[in-house]
């Protein structure tokens, strides 16, 4: 799973669920690059290069913070993510469904129910 978070802001501001190709992170990076931020933190994966201009690109760890909180708080609260239980999803739809659920509950402090 491929995170986009704000360092100075609780939550997941957008996500794509897959491998780490550069095809699984473009999705994601067509909506981050709308934000036209001044620069972008990422840890040292090389499918970044490929996408974030060197001047606004910055690889360090440790201002990866944020993401790892939110990763953790992620797999602590779906356990569908950790790939060596029995709650394992095989199933990318309800893996999909079950996140954005998670994200609505977090942001919202509510459940949707649809009548």
């Amino acid at each position: 799973m491929w995170t986009a978070v704000d360092h100075f802001r609780q939550g997941i501001l957008a996500w794509e669920l897959g491998d780490h190709s550069a095809e699984t992170f473009q999705p994601l990076w067509d909506i981050v690059y709308l934000w036209k931020c001044y620069f972008y933190v990422t840890d040292e994966w090389k499918v970044y290069a490929s996408f974030v201009e060197p001047g606004d690109h910055i690889i360090s760890k440790t201002y990866m913070t944020r993401v790892e909180g939110e990763n953790t708080r992620l797999l602590h609260y779906l356990p569908r993510l950790h790939r060596k239980t029995l709650c394992y999803s095989k199933s990318v739809d309800m893996l999909q469904r079950s996140i954005r659920l998670l994200l609505h509950y977090f942001k919202y402090r509510e459940i949707p129910v649809f009548g």
